[in-house]
């Protein structure tokens, strides 16, 4: 707002606003901060009319220019009008139903009994891979539907207490109850020719086979246990009758060794005269 450029205020003055002057500048702060946030033409309530002017169709009013529709925008009885018209129209619309989540319908089945089985061991000839054959038959097994199988961990059953030396390898097909198999928790062979499963539509029979990884005898073989090191000794004695060890140079001369005569040659000693020798 131009403080200085009023009538009867001196330059660079700037005397008190008058009530008109302040809200012709707060309606052109609002219009012009409208402007930047609302479209005229996506507005459903402005609607200009054959006398050039602008009217609000919701509050009834009229507007010289655009930005005196905008500031209307912003006032307050144009947002309690919004306020009461939306409220008016959430009474009015009819309730809708929450949609549906799409969902997959359940096929309920009474079970008949479990059906029957064979389980074949077999053994390469060429390199002693085991695997396993199972035959399960399926003569009243329901239209459309195909047998399934899963390995289960002994974690995941709540039967027997978990041992993880085993798991589990579970066959289903409505409307037969579930059966399961206990294997060895051994990792499966899941190569090409190794793992196969074959469901005979004919005969009703689903065949299963798989094999067992070969375990290399390397990696599975234990340590040999450390060598076992003789606990330390108590120090033998060194054997009687060993001679003085050498005497270090200037340190004298070592004793003479028991039985020895300087006056014999070879230092071999002589018993004494006796007493009554007469010569």
């Amino acid at each position: 707002m131009d403080f200085q450029n009023r009538v009867g205020s001196k330059t660079g003055g700037g005397g008190p606003a008058s009530w008109s002057e302040s809200n012709r500048d707060r309606r052109e702060r609002l219009a012009a901060l409208a402007a930047e946030t609302i479209d005229l033409a996506k507005d459903p309530y402005f609607m200009r009319n054959h006398l050039g002017t602008y009217e609000c169709k919701l509050c009834l009013t009229l507007h010289n220019n655009e930005a005196s529709y905008l500031a209307h925008t912003q006032g307050k009885k144009h947002q309690s009008n919004l306020a009461r018209r939306a409220a008016k129209e959430a009474k009015e619309a009819p309730v809708q139903p929450a949609p549906q989540k799409a969902g997959v319908d359940i096929k309920k089945f009474v079970k008949i009994g479990r059906p029957g089985y064979r389980v074949t061991k077999q053994r390469d000839p060429e390199n002693g891979q085991q695997s396993l054959l199972f035959e399960v038959d399926y003569p009243e097994v329901a239209e459309g539907v195909t047998p399934r199988h899963r390995f289960m961990s002994a974690y995941e059953q709540k039967v027997e207490p978990p041992d993880r030396k085993w798991q589990y390898l579970l066959f289903a097909a409505e409307p037969y109850e579930t059966i399961s198999f206990k294997v060895p928790s051994r990792e499966v062979d899941k190569s090409e020719g190794r793992f196969w499963s074959h469901w005979n539509k004919e005969t009703k029979e689903f065949f299963l086979q798989f094999s067992f990884k070969l375990v290399d005898p390397a990696k599975t073989a234990r340590p040999a246990p450390p060598a076992l090191i003789p606990p330390p000794g108590r120090p033998s004695l060194p054997p009687p009758n060993l001679p003085p060890p050498p005497m270090p140079p200037g340190s004298g001369v070592p004793p003479p060794p028991p039985n020895f005569n300087p006056r014999m040659p070879g230092g071999r000693g002589v018993p004494p005269p006796p007493q009554n020798l007469r010569v």
